[in-house]
C-alpha cells in the first residue's frame, strides 16, 4: 500500500473503531457482570425482543406485500396517488407517532372519552387496549415501518413478467393461486430485504420503548450506562444487542445473493394492470389508505393540532436555538459524512485491494448498527483519550484541558459519521457506477493527477447523488435520539431530544412543535422519493 491507501484503510477503520470496541468486548467477558445481567434482564430483554422481531416482521410483511400487489397489479380509485402516499409514514420517527397516539388512545384521551360519553360509564367498568404496552409497541412499529418491505417488494413486483401469470393461467390457476405459487417466491428475497430493514430498525429504536416502558437492549443498556453507571454492563449489553444486528445483516445478504435466482427477465413483456370494480376496487382502495390514513394521516393531524395549541413556543426564543442547533449540527455531521464518503468511495475505485474493501466495509455497517451500541462504543476509546490528554497535560503544563472529545459536539459528530455513513457511501458509490473507468484513464493520458480527476470530472458528474446523500444524512440527523442523548454536550439540546423529554414529562402538547418540524424536514426526501416512483408508475399505468 502507498500512504494515500494506508490513510483511507486507518480512517476507515477509525470509524468502525465503536463496532470494534463493542465486538471485542465479546473476547473478554466480565463474567461476573454477565452473569448478573443473565439473572436479571437479559431474559426479559430476549424475551420482548424476539416477540417483536416476530410480531413487526409478521405486521410489516402482511402490510408492505399487500399494498405493493395491489399498486403493482390493479387499478383502482386512487392507485396512482397511493402509489407514492404509501411511503408518507417513513417521515414520521417511531418515537414521534407513539407519542400522537398516546394522547389519543389514553385514558384521558379524546377516544375514550367519547367512549365514557356514549355509553356513561367509568374507568374499570369497560374494556379498552392499552397504547404503553408491547401490543401498542407492534403496532406503532407496524405502521411507521412497513414502507421498507413496500418500497423494495412493489419494485420487484413491477419488474415481474406477465408470460408467468398468463402460464399460470392457461394452467387453470386463478389470480390467488398465480400470486401465491408465482408472485410470492418470485418477490421472496426482495421481501426478505425489506423485512430485515425493518426489523433493524426495530432492534435500533430507543424512543417508543422507553416511552412505552417496553425493557428492550436499547432501553437496557441506557439504564445500565446512565441509571447505574456500569459501563462494563453497558458495553456487553451492546455486544448482545450488536450479535442480533449482524444475524439480520447476514440474512439479508443472503438473501440479496440468492435474488439473481429469482429475476430472469429476458423475453418477458411488462406488468399489465387488472381493472377492478365494485366491492373490489372498494376493498383494494380501502387497504391501501388504511396504513396510510394510520401511519401518517392521523399522527401528523395530532401534531398540528398541538402545534396549534402551543402557538406560542413557535414564538419563543428557546425553540428557534433548538432549532437552529439541530439543522447546523445536522449539516455539518451531513458534510463531513459526504466529505468521507466521496473520499473512501473515490480511493476504493483507485485502489480496490481486498484489505482497504474489507475496512470501508467495516466503515459502512454504522446504518444497521443502533444508535445506542455506536455511542456505548464510542464513549470508551474517547474518555481514554481525555483521560492520557489531561494526565499529560498537567505533566507537562500543570494544566487541565477538560474533556476534549466525550461529552462535546466532536463525539457527536464522531458518532453521526459512523452511523450514518452508508447512507452517503451507497449513494456515492451508486453515483461513481455510472462514470465509466475510461474517463479516468483517459484523464490520466493527458497528465491529470487523482485530485484533479475527482475535482474536474467526477465531482460535476456526482452533484445530484452528493446532493440526496447530504439531505438525507441530514434528515436521519435530525431524527436520532440515543446516540445524541448520551453523547451531547452539558445544556445542549436538539428537537428530538426536547421532544423526548416533552413527552417523558407528560407535557405531549408540548412536545407538538419539535416533533412537527422534525416531520416536516423528514418530508423533503420522502417527496424526492415519492416523485420519482410517481413518474415510472405513471408510465407503467400508461
Amino acid at each position: 500500500m502507498n500512504r494515500g491507501t494506508l490513510l483511507l484503510f486507518a480512517v476507515a477503520v477509525l470509524i468502525g473503531l465503536p463496532l470494534i470496541v463493542v465486538a471485542l468486548s465479546l473476547l473478554n467477558p466480565q463474567w461476573d457482570t454477565l452473569q448478573h445481567l443473565w439473572q436479571t434482564v437479559i431474559p426479559e430483554y430476549i424475551g420482548h425482543s424476539v416477540i417483536l422481531l416476530f410480531a413487526v416482521g409478521t405486521g410489516v410483511t402482511l402490510l408492505g406485500v399487500s399494498t405493493a400487489w395491489c399498486i403493482s397489479q390493479y387499478d383502482f380509485p386512487g392507485w396512482r396517488w397511493l402509489s407514492w402516499a404509501l411511503l408518507l409514514p417513513l417521515a414520521m420517527p417511531a418515537y414521534i407517532t407513539a407519542y400522537t397516539y398516546t394522547s389519543l388512545l389514553d385514558y384521558a384521551g379524546p377516544v375514550q372519552g367519547v367512549i365514557r360519553d356514549i355509553f356513561s360509564v367509568n374507568i374499570g367498568e369497560y374494556w379498552f387496549p392499552e397504547i404503553r404496552s408491547l401490543n401498542g409497541a407492534i403496532f406503532v412499529l407496524c405502521i411507521v415501518l412497513y414502507p421498507y418491505v413496500y418500497l423494495i417488494t412493489r419494485s420487484a413486483f413491477m419488474q415481474q413478467s406477465t408470460t408467468a401469470f398468463e402460464s399460470a393461467k392457461t394452467l387453470g390457476a386463478s389470480s390467488l393461486r398465480s400470486f401465491w405459487k408465482v408472485a410470492l417466491p418470485l418477490a421472496r428475497p426482495a421481501i426478505a430485504t425489506g423485512v430485515t430493514l425493518a426489523l433493524m430498525e426495530t432492534l435500533a429504536d430507543y424512543g417508543t420503548m422507553e416511552y412505552f416502558g417496553i425493557t428492550v437492549f436499547t432501553t437496557g443498556i441506557f439504564r445500565t450506562w446512565y441509571g447505574i453507571g456500569d459501563a462494563q454492563g453497558a458495553l456487553q449489553l451492546s455486544a448482545l444487542l450488536l450479535v442480533f444486528v449482524i444475524i439480520l445483516i447476514m440474512v439479508e445478504r443472503y438473501s440479496r445473493r440468492r435474488a439473481r435466482f429469482y429475476q430472469q427477465r429476458s423475453a418477458t413483456k411488462p406488468p399489465q394492470r387488472r381493472p377492478l370494480s365494485g366491492w373490489r376496487a372498494a376493498l383494494a382502495s380501502l387497504g391501501c389508505w388504511l396504513p396510510v390514513v394510520l401511519g401518517f394521516m392521523i399522527p401528523a393531524a395530532q401534531l398540528l393540532w398541538w402545534s396549534v395549541q402551543k402557538s406560542e413556543i413557535w414564538q419563543q426564543s428557546e425553540f428557534w436555538v433548538l432549532t437552529f442547533n439541530t439543522l447546523w449540527l445536522g449539516l455539518l455531521a451531513a458534510l463531513i459524512t459526504v466529505a468521507l464518503a466521496l473520499w473512501l468511495a473515490y480511493g476504493r475505485r483507485r485502489h480496490p485491494t481486498r484489505p482497504l474493501r474489507a475496512a470501508i466495509s467495516l466503515a459502512g455497517m454504522g446504518y444497521a448498527i443502533p444508535g445506542i451500541v455506536i455511542a456505548v462504543g464510542l464513549l470508551s476509546p474517547l474518555a481514554w483519550l481525555d483521560n492520557h490528554i489531561i494526565a499529560i497535560s498537567e505533566w507537562m503544563f500543570d494544566f487541565n484541558p477538560g474533556l476534549l472529545f466525550s461529552g462535546t459536539v466532536i463525539a457527536l459528530l464522531f458518532a453521526y459519521s459512523v452511523r450514518f455513513l452508508s447512507v452517503s457511501l451507497q449513494t456515492v458509490n451508486s453515483g461513481l457506477e455510472q462514470i465509466t473507468p475510461q474517463m479516468d484513464d483517459t484523464a490520466r493520458t493527458l497528465g491529470a493527477s487523482g485530485k484533479r480527476i475527482l475535482w474536474r470530472v467526477h465531482l460535476p458528474l456526482l452533484r445530484s447523488p452528493l446532493l440526496a446523500a447530504l439531505i438525507l444524512v441530514l434528515v436521519d440527523v435530525m431524527k436520532e435520539l440515543p446516540a445524541t442523548l448520551v453523547l451531547r454536550p452539558f445544556d445542549f439540546n436538539t428537537l428530538a431530544v426536547r421532544a423526548f423529554e416533552m413527552a417523558s414529562d407528560e407535557r405531549l402538547a408540548d412536545a407538538g412543535p419539535p416533533a412537527l418540524m422534525i416531520v416536516a424536514v423528514g418530508l423533503i426526501p420522502v417527496i424526492m422519493l415519492s416523485r420519482a416512483l410517481r413518474s415510472k408508475t405513471l408510465k407503467a399505468g400508461e
